[in-house]
């Protein structure tokens, strides 16, 4: 039986390193969203919603969280400032119906991975 337990525990840790990523489940009741944080500062995931959708919730996001340094929508690139975090928000089309949502955040310098869970969870709730 102990065995049995230590392979449902090892089992997360085996699985996050064959992907090359932590595996992260944000959300709750309300719907979870599949996230993926790819380095300290970095998380990415995957959506089906539209590319321009999620665009304008990026955009809105960013222009109420902080101020907007750079943006490109051909690029799908957005630089902003909140205070002392530095963010980078990155939309890759990866085929018609599926984007890429990849964000980074540091603040002085350092990774800050919650700031960029929260403004990934703000863009997946506003896109529609």
């Amino acid at each position: 039986m102990k065995k049995i337990l230590f392979y449902i525990f090892l089992f997360p840790f085996i699985f996050m390193n064959i992907l090359g990523c932590v595996p992260l489940i944000i959300g709750g009741a309300a719907g979870a969203l599949g996230a993926c944080a790819v380095s300290k500062d970095t998380i990415q995931g995957e959506t089906d919603k539209s590319y321009d959708s999620l665009w304008d919730a990026a955009l809105m996001v960013s222009k109420l969280r902080g101020v907007i340094k750079q943006e490109d929508s051909s690029r799908g690139y957005i630089e902003l400032e909140e205070g002392q975090s530095h963010i980078d928000i990155r939309l890759i089309r990866l085929t018609r119906a599926t984007t890429r949502v990849k964000i980074s955040a540091r603040r002085y310098h350092l990774p800050n991975l919650a700031l960029a869970q929260d403004i990934f969870v703000k863009i997946m709730e506003q896109a529609r």
